[in-house]
């Protein structure tokens, strides 16, 4: 009914890489959308049909103007790794989406989770903003993506991609990971607020398909055409790259997915599920080649001078 009738959706990070695919999308399908900004009005990524409130996500005055009138919520969370200030930042949302009769809030929890407890905070925090949302008692539809696609559309990637075939990526060469894109987590998220039945679904969106390193270069060098050789990145050089451009506490949560997996972590934590999630949301993800081939890798052609910045989201 939800896909009929227009949404009034607060998105919480749209103004960030995966929050914004989303907005766009429900905009591009006529829903209204709302989100919080603290930039100035000339300083705001194009979001073209989004309403912006001014604020900040550590405000529940303000998160409770976001939610106003808001029918349908969909929160990424920010690039915190502070348990307590996640909680808080749940806590207020929580309270202003009941407070609004929000008829279904859809989290995106921007990584898979172990099913044990770990001692890395990328998991951990988004482990327990989660079980707020759960016992606050709203209507909850929970996403775990993968790892993105659009991460190695960067200048960390995009050079070495381009002029030299090498794909550099802080993940074993042997490991199975579903890779997905900003745009198919838009696509999963509109069907998560719109589905019927999903309340309560805790869903490993990403396809059925896993690939190894090789194996993603393999595709790469397909939607290339030319040859592509896969190298696993050290997580230690991958989060000091990651420093300069986020801060060392911002790049250490990012890279503590990376750093638990090249420690013998769950092995199987970013593979695909076996095409569960595709099933249930009638959502599968597009093909690696299918969307390296829309990308517009020119832009690297002969580029060296950017090669030590790090991929833009984790």
């Amino acid at each position: 009914m939800s896909s009929q009738i227009p949404m009034r959706v607060a998105v919480v990070g749209a103004t960030g890489f995966q929050g914004g695919a989303v907005a766009r999308l429900l905009a591009e399908r006529h829903h209204r959308v709302r989100t919080l900004t603290r930039r100035p009005d000339g300083d705001r990524p194009p979001l073209p049909g989004t309403e912006f409130v001014a604020g900040e996500l550590g405000s529940p005055a303000d998160v409770r103007r976001l939610f106003e009138g808001a029918t349908h919520a969909f929160v990424t969370m920010p690039l915190v790794y502070d348990a307590e200030r996640v909680r808080g930042f749940a806590r207020s949302i929580a309270r202003a989406a009941l407070s609004m009769g929000v008829e279904r809030l859809v989290f995106n929890a921007n990584t898979r989770v172990p099913r044990a407890a770990t001692s890395v905070a990328a998991f951990e925090t988004r482990r327990a903003a989660e079980e707020v949302f759960r016992r606050s008692g709203l209507p909850l539809v929970v996403l775990r993506p993968p790892v993105y696609l659009d991460n190695l559309f960067s200048p960390w990637n995009g050079p070495d991609l381009v002029n030299e075939g090498v794909l550099a990526y802080p993940l074993p060469a042997d490991a199975p990971v579903a890779w997905i894109s900003h745009r198919d987590l838009a696509r999963a998220a509109y069907a998560a607020l719109t589905g019927e039945g999903l309340e309560g679904r805790v869903l490993d969106i990403g396809g059925a398909v896993s690939l190894t390193g090789p194996d993603l270069a393999a595709a790469f060098g397909r939607g290339l055409g030319r040859s592509v050789r896969y190298v696993p990145l050290r997580p230690e050089v991958f989060e000091r790259s990651l420093a300069g451009l986020l801060g060392p506490g911002t790049a250490a949560g990012v890279a503590g997915i990376y750093h638990h997996l090249a420690a013998g972590g769950d092995p199987l934590l970013l593979a695909g599920d076996d095409g569960v999630s595709a099933e249930v949301l009638a959502v599968d993800p597009a093909p690696v080649e299918e969307w390296v081939t829309r990308q517009p890798w020119q832009v690297w052609a002969g580029d060296s001078d950017t090669r030590e910045q790090p991929a833009s989201s984790p």
